[in-house]
């Protein structure tokens, strides 16, 4: 007998860790900018400033990249269709490190949930 929320409730945690991945990931952007912007503005000499903005960057684009694949596997999961995508994206949001417990949710709900997909 099928149980057709074990799909569709891996494919919701998936969705909401890769929208608060992508969200941590322009939060840090904003923050480097900022922070670049800052000290231009206090005068840090030799282009000095530039540096936070690169630093910030260069943990942003990983939890672009983690979670915008967890919020594709999650939208597949939830139509119940392509499983080797949606556990790649439920594997994506378990990567992502403020997340984690939703990403190992939903590797669990979508493995459990196999039969459903076509």
């Amino acid at each position: 007998m099928k149980e057709p929320w074990k799909a569709l409730a891996g494919g919701v945690l998936s969705i909401i860790a890769g929208t608060l991945g992508v969200a941590a990931g322009l939060l840090l952007l904003v923050l480097g900018g900022t922070l670049s912007g800052v000290l231009a503005a206090l005068g840090v000499p030799d282009l000095l400033y530039l540096v936070p903005f690169p630093v910030f960057g260069g943990f942003t684009v990983p939890l672009f990249i983690l979670g915008s694949v967890a919020i594709v596997g999650g939208a597949y999961a939830v139509r119940r269709r392509n499983w080797p995508l949606a556990l790649a994206g439920a594997i994506c949001a378990l990567l992502l490190p403020h997340v984690s417990i939703l990403g190992m949710l939903a590797i669990v709900f979508i493995v459990m949930g196999k039969n459903e997909f076509e």
